[in-house]
Formats: C-alpha cells, structure tokens, sequence
C-alpha cells in the first residue's frame, strides 16, 4: 500500500523501496489551462550548473539517460523515469516542478498528485489542491535530495512566475522562445522488470492496472498500462504515525495545582541549577537563594561574598554554585538562561540560531546552513525563515540568546508548533515546516508557525517563565503572547471585534484571540510577554 505524504514530509528512498529505478508520475490539470512539467537536476549549492540536467519537452533526457521524460500514461499527466544509481555525483538533487503555459494560477487546479512507483507497485504518494495555492504560476511538488544516501521530500510550494522565472532562480539561462511542445513524446526504451519473486529488489516499471480476478498477472512489462483504480484522497492515513502529544495531565481530565514555587534566585546570586525539563513542562525553578547583598546560605556572615576566606576553600567554594553542570545528558539547561549540549553524544548535528554559541569545549566545526531555495521562497513569504547553523563534531556547545529563558522539549515521535522567532535551537533529526492558521482579523489575513516533528529535541526561547495549559473547549490565548502548542490541537481564530463595541470609546484591545481544542494531553505554552 502506498504512503500518503503530507506537505514538508520526507523519508530515505531505502525506507520506501529497495529498488533504485523508480517511475515518478505527476498528474495535474485545471478547466483551461496547459502544464509544463519539467525535472532540474541541480548541484549541491542548488543550482543549475549543467543544463543538460534541465529535463523538459525539448530535451526529455540526461546525457546517460538517468533522468528520462516519458510522457502521459497510466492516468499521469506527465512521468519519469529515474535510475538513482546512474546519477552522476555532481547532481544532489532533483525537483520535480510544474508551471503553467499561458495565462491561469495555481488556484484554479484541481486535486492533482506526485506519486513514485517501483516495480509497477505505487510505493508514496503526495496529494495536493488548488487550495493550497493563490496567484502563483509555478508549483515545486517533490524533491529527490541527496543527504549520505537518496531521500524524498514532498515540497508543495508556490513560486510566483512561470517556467522561465522558475529557470533564473535555479541559476539556469533562458534562451529565446521555445517552440510549442511536441504532440508526439519520443518511445521510452524498451524495458522488462526481472522475474517474480526473485528480484531482491523490485525494478522499475509503470503503474499496473488493477485486478479483476485472482488469477496471478504477471509483471507489467515497461510502458503504459491499463487505467488506473480511483485515486485515494489526500484524506487518507499519513505515512507516519499519528502524532500524539505527551499527556499534561492524569487521564482523569483534572489538573493538579502546581506546588508552590520558590522565588528565583536574583541575577548573580548562587544557586542550584534547575532540572532539566520535562516535554511539555516548564522548567523546575532554582532552589530559593539569599536576595542580593546577603550571604547565601552556607557561607559565615560579615564575610563579603566572593573574598577568600583566611581558612577553608576561599574563591573555589564561591564560584562552586556556577560550575558546569553535565548530567550525562544531551541537553542540559545550565542556568533558565544558557543550554549546554553534547555533540558527542546522539552523533547528531544541531542545527542552531547564528550567533548563539557564547562559548564551546572539544573540536566543534561551526557552518553555515542555508534554508535551500524552497526554504527561502517560505521564509520570505511567512515571515518564519530561521538563519541557522550547524553545530558538528566532537564537543560541548554553549549556547544563549539575550538572556532569554530556555526550555528542552523532547520529542519522541510526535510534534509541536512553535514560532520561528522563539526557536533557539534543535536536533537535526526532526523535520521541521512551516503551518498555516488563516483568520479575519489577523494581520496580513494568516498566522504562520514552524511545526517539528519527530525524534530529538528543539530548545524554545520565552520572555519570563511560561505558563503550560491543558487544551480544553474553553482555552484561549492572545496570538501575541502564545509560544508553542501540541501540533495535534485544533486551532480556531477567535474575534472579539463587535461593531457596536467599536462605535464607543473604551475598546479592551483584544480583538483577536486563539482558541483551541483538542483530546485530553494536548497542551499550550504562554509566556507573561506579548511580542
């Protein structure tokens, strides 16, 4: 049964089929309007240095044939055939990309698809709609990326501007006006899958069409095959496992009140670090501490903090409290302000905001990490583009951002909506993409926020110590002071605005609340600040 991706899913191409000649069928249509689908084999900085990598109509294949335009079959408005293992090394990457000729936008397809076969078997499929879409005139559905060994993305990004737009921006050049695209697609070779059943991995082949009775078929041969089944719906089971959040209250539907906290230690006081935090808790509080000007505890009165005594430990006993903490963790919170993490442990980079290292130990290599093409077109767009970082090697990472409070949130499987902005830092493990809430009354018509899922761990920045609530039917939050909820909630935009409470002086200015919903453990984080 094939896997349905949803937007920003991505997976090894080893974890879908072992097979690496593979059929990659595109299918897209709208009342009136005409397609090019094209492939762009780039380069590792994402660029189109050798054109005989631009696989379109006119040149429907790469100089050893890894990359060979096939035509429409099988229900598919455009397809592929893709030998990963012929692909020469200077090529990374390859986007599937589908752009419209002549007047229209993307608004107006209608549910169209990207769906891989091997072995005449649909292995994933990613479904998509107009809706997702406004005025641009070019989508990119799906990417083959090399990370260590092949993968697949499923991208399902709008760009503004045609096929030649599409071209200058993979650093490709546009030549004069290319002739109307053929009527007659060039005949793929000729190709056969190996025997049944004993293949050790499937080959490639076109869809099958679907059986009729249970007499054994034997497998398709290469080329166009019988019309398909019904194509699933895009409300089909994702490929993944749902995402289920960790319970922030006992099953029973009551929460406990919290105990009482001890005030923080002040700035510069001593004091016992706090635990390392819980997924989904705020951060233990410090052990209360003498208020500032007086002895903490332990230390003889009438003796200024931080001189040497004339017997005992002198200055080491005063700097003990600000020792390094390692727990044999991780990710260990220092202070509420600076988050230490071990790179050797995991053997996972981190990926983190730049300029947020304060201080390292060991051999740690710092470098740059680009959010890609498709990442800078959705950061630009949604205001949720992260300039990051990528933290390698073997060593201790320090790492702080203007002595804002930290918090480590670990997930295990499931996911958590945050803002770009309060993201300091995460493993590069989780896979992370930006989520749209749309909603009158919001500024500039939608509130966008990045959600990570996955296994690892993503530090979320607050202003003061945050607040965790349960998600019930009558939870609702300003929209400028939320900082993070279970990416399983409902969120719903909530509008204070009346028109005759606008006609009279005294408005609250709350005009625009979020209110989620949700099963019992979905949570949200609030901190005392609005941004």
């Amino acid at each position: 049964m094939a896997r349905e991706f949803q937007r920003g899913h991505k997976a090894k191409i080893s974890d879908l089929t072992p097979g690496t000649d593979l059929y990659v069928g595109v299918q897209i249509s709208g009342p009136g309007l005409t397609f090019d689908i094209s492939c762009f084999g780039l380069d590792a900085n994402e660029q189109l240095s050798d054109d005989r990598y631009f696989i379109f109509f006119n040149q429907p294949k790469s100089p050893e044939e890894s990359i060979q335009l096939l035509g429409a079959q099988a229900g598919d408005t455009e397809s592929f055939r893709v030998t990963l293992d012929r692909i020469p090394a200077n090529i990374h990457k390859l986007s599937f990309t589908a752009t419209i000729d002549g007047a229209g936008q993307m608004s107006q397809v209608g549910p169209g698809y990207i769906r891989i076969v091997a072995g005449g078997e649909e292995v994933v499929r990613y479904a998509f709609t107009g809706s997702e879409f406004t005025t641009e005139r070019a989508v990119m559905l799906g990417d083959f990326y090399l990370k260590d060994v092949w993968r697949f993305a499923a991208v399902g990004q709008g760009f503004d501007g045609g096929l030649d737009a599409l071209l200058k921006n993979f650093g490709g050049e546009v030549a004069e006006e290319a002739p109307a695209a053929p009527q007659q697609q060039a005949a793929a070779p000729s190709f056969a899958p190996p025997p049944q059943a004993t293949a050790p991995a499937p080959s490639f082949g076109a869809p099958a069409a679907p059986q009729t009775s249970q007499v054994p078929q034997p497998a398709p041969s290469f080329g166009a095959p019988a019309a398909q089944a019904p194509a699933p719906t895009p409300q089909q089971q994702m490929h993944a496992a749902p995402t289920i959040a960790a319970p922030m209250a006992p099953m029973g539907g009551t929460v406990p009140p919290p105990a009482p906290a001890p005030a923080p230690a002040p700035y510069g006081q001593p004091g016992q670090p706090p635990q390392q935090p819980q997924f989904g808790q705020v951060p233990g509080q410090p052990v209360p501490a003498a208020p500032y000007g007086q002895q903490p505890p332990g230390m003889p009165q009438g003796v200024p903090q931080g001189v040497p005594q004339a017997a005992g430990a002198g200055l080491q006993a005063a700097l003990q409290p600000y020792k390094e903490t390692a727990t044999g963790q991780r990710w260990t919170p220092q202070n509420q302000q600076l988050m230490r993490v071990d790179l050797t442990m995991g053997g996972t980079p981190v990926l983190a905001r730049q300029g947020s290292m304060v201080m390292y130990q060991g051999k740690v290599d710092f470098s740059y990490k680009g959010a890609g093409f498709a990442g800078r077109i959705v950061g630009n767009a949604t205001g949720q583009e992260m300039q990051l970082m990528r933290c390698t090697g073997r060593g201790q990472v320090f790492l702080a951002e203007d002595g804002s409070h930290l918090h480590a949130i670990e997930l295990q499987g499931d996911g958590i909506c945050v803002s770009a902005e309060s993201v300091l830092a995460f493993d590069e493990s989780l896979q992370h993409e930006v989520r749209r809430i749309e909603g009158h009354g919001i500024p500039g018509g939608a509130l966008f926020t990045m959600q990570f899922q996955g296994t690892g761990t993503v530090i979320v920045k607050t202003h003061g110590v945050p607040v965790v609530l349960p998600v019930t039917p009558t939870t609702f939050a300003d929209c400028n002071a939320i900082v993070a909820w279970s990416s399983a909630s409902q969120v719903i935009i909530s509008s204070q605005v009346r028109l005759r409470r606008n006609a009279y002086p005294g408005h609250s200015g709350e005009t625009v609340n979020l209110q989620f919903r949700g099963a019992p453990g979905n949570f949200i984080v609030v901190q005392p600040y609005e941004v």
